[in-house]
């Protein structure tokens, strides 16, 4: 592909109906990897992702209660209200995690319209059925459908492992359903088949279809997509098209812990919140999501993050200081900036074999060949695919930060390395209470107080109006 080039890349989203839980979120990170690796070899990446915020069925199997639905009863607000609550959350997540935006966020309740123009097409070219609850895909019209998956559909048991209903062969999948008759769903629309709501299947196709055209030239997912999901939409795009859905497909493997694979189904999931509330920052475990491969589970332990962050805060460090060695900034050939990333740029484009790009980075730093402004510039380069801020060094070394604000001295003590962005919230709060106190609002002083201890910041009020605060990390 010549360099400029625009890569065109649809990753799926998340289902906006609880906390995406970390082994969703590695998905995130590699995703990420891939568009930084992208664009650092010259091209523009058109990146769309999708948010699921209707129609995503508990069962792949299009069984069971809309799980956009089952989040609004679980907490009940309404499904637009836990939509919009669990998007905001896993922005901010995204953020914390260094996970740049997509150009395209793709919400499914503002495509329902060509959603059912699609689903019209495959039924008018054949590919689409009616049952007593929706219109369904019939597979057997398909003959490539087994391919992409590898399925075995002579071997799969009708009987006790799916329920068909009206379905004419076992792998059928709904494109759209109808609300049930004696229940009111939140979110329903008018359609040529009546009142109802679009498949999960059905709106990733939709949606990239009309933000990227065909084809794609990379679609990535979770591995547990392959066999259901990725499978349909090959299905159903490629049916009502005529022309190949995508020419690359990525997929990542599951973070697992010793139970087996997290899920939020399961109850055992573990979020963002979780780390943090461990001391553990979300960039530690950015990166140690780089010590597997992204084709190859990851068993998560603490252990293992925590040896992670120890591993970035030592990167820092190193980087920290070899910065301040180059205080007098010096221009290096691009070309030789290139020469030493070289073992870097092996292991990104060897399927972003991250384990042996992170080693290349040590290595760099180790070689006394290599010059602190050539090394400099090159783990600038290299961190714009890493993502880990590597040249914003911790607040100090030694976990404690002292900031002076309108007077206020604050102290911020912590058994781990801060961030600057750890110190700011601190100081932040601790300002925010002075004023409640000053305004003899001391509700709202003590609310503030209270907010920090929950969050692990302990507070002590000093001599003279300074205030100390230790992060029980």
């Amino acid at each position: 592909m010549p360099q400029g080039d625009v890569v065109s890349m649809y990753c799926c989203g998340p289902t906006v109906y609880n906390t995406a839980h970390i082994g969703n979120l590695r998905t995130y990170i590699f995703e990420d990897v891939l568009v930084r690796a992208i664009r650092a070899c010259g091209h523009t990446v058109k990146h769309v992702m999708n948010i699921t915020d209707v129609g995503h069925l508990v069962s792949d199997a299009d069984t069971g209660e809309d799980k956009m639905e089952k989040g609004a009863a679980r907490e009940g607000k309404s499904v637009w209200q836990i939509a919009e609550h669990y998007t905001q959350e896993f922005r901010a997540n995204m953020k914390a995690l260094n996970i740049n935006e997509p150009s395209v966020w793709a919400k499914a309740t503002d495509h329902i319209p060509e959603m059912i123009a699609l689903v019209k097409t495959l039924q008018d070219k054949g590919f689409g059925y009616r049952t007593a609850d929706g219109i369904y895909f019939d597979t057997s019209k398909f003959p490539a459908y087994r391919d992409f998956a590898q399925l075995d559909i002579e071997g799969m048991d009708a009987g006790h492992r799916i329920e068909m209903g009206d379905k004419r062969n076992i792998t059928d999948f709904a494109l759209w359903k109808f609300s049930p008759a004696n229940e009111k769903r939140q979110m329903e629309w008018e359609s040529p088949w009546g009142l109802g709501f679009p498949g999960w299947h059905i709106e990733c196709s939709a949606m990239a279809l009309k933000h990227l055209g065909q084809p794609l030239d990379i679609h990535c997912g979770g591995t547990d997509h392959i066999r259901v999901h990725h499978t349909n939409e090959i299905a159903q795009t490629e049916a009502a098209t005529g022309t190949q859905f995508s020419r690359f497909w990525v997929h990542g493997e599951f973070l697992v812990l010793d139970k087996g694979k997290m899920s939020k189904s399961s109850g055992s999931f573990l979020s963002v919140k979780t780390l943090v509330d461990e001391g553990i920052s979300p960039l530690a475990y950015r990166a140690f999501c780089y010590s597997a491969h992204y084709r190859s589970p990851l068993t998560f332990a603490f252990e293992g993050v925590q040896s992670a962050a120890q591993g970035l805060r030592s990167l820092k460090k190193q980087v920290a200081e070899i910065s301040a060695r180059c205080a007098t900034p010096v221009s290096v050939a691009a070309a030789r900036v290139d020469e030493v990333l070289t073992r870097f740029w092996d292991a990104v484009c060897d399927d972003l074999n991250m384990p042996k790009a992170m080693a290349a980075v040590w290595d760099l730093l180790r070689d006394a060949q290599v010059s602190d402004a050539e090394k400099l510039q090159a783990i600038q380069r290299a961190d714009a695919v890493l993502g880990l801020d590597l040249l914003v060094p911790d607040v100090d070394s030694s976990s404690k930060a002292v900031v002076e604000h309108d007077g206020t001295k604050v102290t911020v003590v912590s058994s781990l390395a801060l961030s600057a962005d750890d110190v700011e919230k601190v100081v932040q709060s601790v300002l925010l209470r002075k004023a409640a106190k000053k305004a003899k609002n001391f509700a709202e002083a003590d609310r503030i107080r209270a907010e920090m201890t929950s969050a692990g910041i302990e507070l002590k009020d000093l001599p003279g109006g300074a205030v100390e605060c230790t992060l029980r990390k």
